[in-house]
């Protein structure tokens, strides 16, 4: 490349004109050629240390740096320093500094900012006060770019109102660049550093702010310093919003969401990606789903970011076939799915226990090498466990490389809730010997689940007072409503009740409802009015209480109490829940509901039943009509029975798929006494597996017995 005289002179006045690191070799080049070879060591080296410097060409500025007779100006030394924080070394930065200093060059205020980011990429706070003692020494605290470093830096080593152990006057000292400095005092602050700043630039805002956010400060503080930005004639930008939407959403307060937005739309933010997807996460926060929904359609540029933030919004708020209908869509346009993709859209797969749908993101992950992520790896674990297939998610955990805590507690979880109670607290004891791994909150449930699963009463006080004691952390009403569970299923329904009337929080309807369905089992109705009554209390209209009433009353075969209980549900107003069972045939989900007619293949369906039926009779299988709702003749309660959901859905699924083949159903409600006993029977005539996920836990059918043991 040849440069006029022109052209040169241009370029060398303004090294902003050059555009690429090509061109800079190119140009040095042409000097030498016309200065000579001393140029490399003349007025020019300088320029060309800069230059290379901002193409973050070490090598370069080394070679040029070190050329011999070379004696560096402090343009130069600002250049290699600059290179070397660039280019991540680090460590050759403060080398740099410290020969500047010893060769009594005086840094001036554009040397500190790399020496700052220096200090916070090697975590190192001594280091980040001694380059700051070094700005107060020369009186560059009022430097706009030094002010805007020093709060960067301190921000990304949490010293954010850090208070640490100083001597009595405040001050201390290291040796850095060969001197002795003199640092700040440890009650000087981000905030302080900001206050004092004489002129602020919007990165000095942005920088305030977003440490704030950080460090979890009030929302009201951090709001407060936006309307000043505002005050102090600066715009907030994108980055801004950005930063402050997620507080937002974190709080679900919608009206300053809704504030935020119509700002980004009257500044053109709007159209940003990164606002876009903000603002779909904070609207998915606030349950405001179509309102997500809107700001992806209207998005003019859709990226991967937006699309999994979509699928994720639509996942968290329950809209589960809105997520997997995104998903193919996402798939069908040109952007490829990525981990976060499989960690938003699995959960789905395993809400809807469609495991057909799950096998074929499991055989993408694998294909495209996603499966050693340990987010997707965890998320493949809890599919399979709540699709039922236990095997497939202990296999997935025994192989992961590397487990963190979400894992551990999917697997503990898991094997809860698949009546496999010693294994969860086995597997829960060995998680607390890892030397890595800290159980959390969810870890405690899980384990507590276990114990209220299988009994283990003793052991559910256990873990609740070492999740206080051990590990400091905070019960929540789930904790207390998993032990509670366990004294009611142990048949301690008054230890139960005193539990719950003792707690420091305000029992829910939820922990109250837990010790109202053992009252049914052991057949307490003077402790289930009471119960009852408290439910009542807290949620007058609450239908849950006056069902599992009515079931009390009907197995202690108080009738006509159960009868005068529905009569006045149906006064109020009050529909209980219909009973509905899916299953997965072939990928298509088919959904049964007690006494419906409508599926096509409803005659074969009860041709098929009545068979089953007849032989598990022959068999040694007696229908329980006391668990029947209404006082009607036996033959009628007989006939009750036998046209349950979950029976209609068994059938169905012995008519479409092969002999031996595992029949895997999903209920929206616990499975009754009578089922229980019918699907016993049924796993041992079939000689098949039936496993049935209802409201509270999975049942493993086989051989004629249930996983649960008959304890549920």
């Amino acid at each position: 490349m040849r440069f006029s005289t022109n052209t040169l002179e241009a370029l060398l006045k303004d090294p902003s004109a050059i555009k690429t690191s090509y061109q800079a070799k190119q140009l040095h080049a042409h000097v030498i050629k016309l200065k000579g070879p001393r140029a490399s060591a003349s007025k020019f080296s300088g320029f060309f240390l800069s230059v290379y410097s901002n193409f973050n060409l070490l090598k370069d500025c080394l070679r040029l740096f070190n050329a011999p007779k070379s004696v560096p100006s402090a343009k130069a030394w600002k250049s290699i320093i600059k290179c070397c924080v660039s280019s991540g070394n680090f460590l050759e930065a403060i080398t740099f500094f410290k020969r500047m200093v010893a060769s009594g060059m005086t840094p001036d205020s554009k040397v500190f900012p790399a020496l700052l980011k220096t200090s916070a990429h090697l975590s190192h706070i001594t280091l980040g006060e001694a380059v700051h003692g070094w700005v107060i020494r020369l009186g560059f605290e009022s430097d706009l770019f030094t002010g805007n470093s020093l709060m960067n830096m301190y921000g990304k080593l949490e010293y954010l109102d850090a208070v640490k152990k100083m001597p009595a006057d405040g001050r201390r000292s290291v040796v850095f660049g060969g001197l002795e400095e003199t640092t700040i005092s440890s009650r000087d602050s981000v905030t302080k550093i900001f206050e004092a700043m004489p002129i602020k630039d919007i990165v000095s805002w942005n920088t305030i702010i977003g440490i704030h956010v950080e460090r979890g400060t009030c929302n009201e503080v951090v709001w407060r310093l936006v309307m000043d930005m505002g005050t102090a004639e600066l715009k907030p930008d994108s980055y801004t919003l950005s930063t402050i939407l997620p507080i937002i959403a974190q709080s679900a307060d919608v009206m300053k969401g809704k504030e935020v937005h119509g700002y980004a739309i009257r500044h053109g933010c709007d159209k940003d990606v990164f606002i876009g997807s903000s603002l779909i996460d904070m609207y998915s926060n606030c349950s405001r789903l179509d309102d997500s929904l809107s700001v992806f359609k209207l998005s003019p540029h859709m990226d991967s970011v937006s699309w999994n933030s979509m699928i994720a919004a639509c996942v968290q708020n329950g809209r589960f076939e809105d997520g997997l209908k995104l998903f193919r869509e996402m798939l069908m346009t040109d952007h490829v799915p990525v981990a976060v993709s499989f960690s938003s859209i699995l959960p789905a797969c395993a809400q809807l226990t469609t495991l057909y749908l799950g096998k074929q993101l499991h055989g993408y992950i694998i294909r495209h090498r996603f499966d050693d992520n340990i987010f997707v790896s965890s998320s493949l674990l809890d599919m399979y466990a709540k699709c039922g297939s236990l095997c497939a998610a202990g296999w997935l955990f025994d192989r992961m490389k590397f487990r963190d805590t979400v894992s551990w507690t999917a697997m503990v979880m898991a094997y809860a809730s698949h009546g496999r109670a010693r294994e969860a607290v086995d597997l829960f004891d060995e998680m607390e010997m890892a030397e890595t791994i800290k159980p959390n909150s969810g870890s405690f449930l899980a384990v507590l689940t276990a114990c209220s699963h299988g009994g283990f009463v003793d052991e559910a006080r256990d873990y609740l007072r070492r999740m206080t004691r051990k590990y400091g952390l905070s019960p929540g009403i789930e904790h207390f409503g998993a032990v509670s569970d366990a004294l009611g299923r142990a048949g301690k329904l008054e230890e139960a009740y005193e539990f719950i009337s003792g707690l420091h929080i305000q029992p829910t309807v939820a922990i109250w409802s837990t010790l109202l369905s053992a009252c049914r089992v052991y057949k307490n109705v003077e402790l289930a009015e009471d119960v009852t009554r408290q439910m009542l209390t807290i949620d007058p209209n609450c239908m849950t209480a006056l069902i599992l009433l009515s079931n009390v009353y009907v197995a202690a075969g108080r009738w006509k109490d159960g009868a005068k209980l529905r009569n006045r549900m149906r006064k109020k107003g009050l529909k209980k829940t219909a009973a509905c069972t899916g299953i997965e045939i072939k990928g298509q989900l088919h959904v049964f509901v007690t006494g419906d007619e409508s599926h096509p293949s409803y005659g074969k369906i009860k041709e098929t039943l009545k068979d089953i039926m007849d032989r598990i009779e022959a068999a040694g299988y007696v229908p329980d009509t006391a668990t029947a709702l209404y006082d009607v003749d036996e033959e009628e309660k007989r006939q009750a029975l036998s046209i349950h959901s979950e029976r209609l859905a068994i059938a169905f699924g012995v008519m479409n798929t092969p002999q031996g083949t595992t029949i895997r159903l999903t209920k929206n409600l616990r499975i009754c006494v009578d089922c229980h006993t019918a699907a016993k029977h049924m796993s041992g005539i079939l000689n098949r597996e039936i496993i049935v996920r209802d409201l509270v836990r999975f049942h493993h059918f086989k051989d004629g017995n249930c996983s649960c043991g008959d304890f549920w």
